[in-house]
């Protein structure tokens, strides 16, 4: 299944996508099935929801062209969880950018980089990067695969990691470089408002037969900037979770971005940043595409 939120009519509302044209509006089905992502996630709901697929009720199926897609979960129970450094030639791109703060002299790391990005940056597909938050005019862009956690789990091993995923999206881990050189750390210069573009759905775990096989492409203005697989990750989807729930609880509805291959601004020279009326679209083989201009 694929999941969006979406608004009409001033309401915010989650729903099923049928086609290109139609979506299931869950809000016909409230109280039964919770009308919030978030909510669905954490209830296990899934198997009732599919019921609702196979025989939905008409006055429930609504048109694309009548709605507004928003990111997703447009409010995140937590920070994003960001991957830095997790494709080898992204790592040496970074390395060589003048923009490192990696104090090591090997590119790649030897245990995953883990930030966070602040729930405050993310906005929906067709939504503005507002680069006039970065005083610095340094803007990027990092196309990335987000995977959203299902279950509350902790000291999860790679053998079982993938049985917690609720489902796959984009990421656009929009950063402002220099803010991030000057900081000395990735925070604040991820986290401004508006700098994670998301969506513009979430594809359940089961509809994805081998998440190592999807392909990421990025392009600005129609030029292709990124082009990689899910298989050049360093670290791969196991191993991160791993890592991550060796030291904290994941929680229903947490999100992993897990890294941007090579081939952001930084890595020209000189860099190729955006700019106000740039167009930045990230595609992820059977997940969709995310896309995005710059104010």
């Amino acid at each position: 299944m694929r999941f969006v939120t979406f608004e009409k009519n001033k309401k915010i509302n989650v729903g099923i996508v049928i086609n290109k044209e139609t979506i299931i509006d869950l809000s016909f089905y409230s109280p039964h099935i919770p009308n919030d992502l978030n909510e669905i996630i954490e209830s296990n709901s899934l198997e009732q929801i599919k019921k609702i697929t196979n025989n939905p009720k008409a006055e429930s199926i609504i048109n694309f062209k009548d709605v507004k897609i928003l990111a997703p979960i447009p409010v995140p129970r937590r920070d994003i969880i960001c991957i830095g450094l997790n494709y080898h030639d992204h790592a040496k791109e970074y390395q060589s950018s003048g923009y490192n703060t990696n104090q090591t002299q090997n590119p790649v790391p030897e245990h995953p980089i883990v930030f966070t990005k602040a729930t405050t940056a993310v906005i929906g597909p067709g939504e503005l990067i507002p680069a006039q938050h970065d005083p610095t005019n340094t803007v990027d862009y990092e196309g990335e695969l987000g995977l959203v956690i299902g279950k509350k789990s902790k000291n999860i091993k790679k053998s079982e990691a993938l049985e917690i995923i609720f489902g796959y999206t984009i990421i656009n881990d929009v950063t402002s470089r220099d803010l991030q050189n000057i900081h000395k750390q990735w925070f604040l210069g991820k986290s401004l408002d508006g700098f994670c573009p998301m969506g513009p759905s979430i594809v359940t775990a089961d509809e994805i037969d081998d998440v190592t096989k999807l392909k990421l492409v990025t392009k600005v203005n129609g030029e292709i900037r990124q082009d990689s697989s899910v298989s050049s990750l360093i670290f791969d989807i196991p191993t991160l979770i791993e890592t991550i729930s060796s030291i904290m609880t994941l929680i229903p509805g947490d999100i992993i971005a897990t890294g941007t291959p090579v081939g952001v601004g930084i890595g020209f020279n000189p860099p190729k940043f955006i700019h106000s009326g740039d167009e930045v679209s990230i595609t992820i083989s059977n997940i969709g595409e995310l896309t995005n201009k710059v104010s």
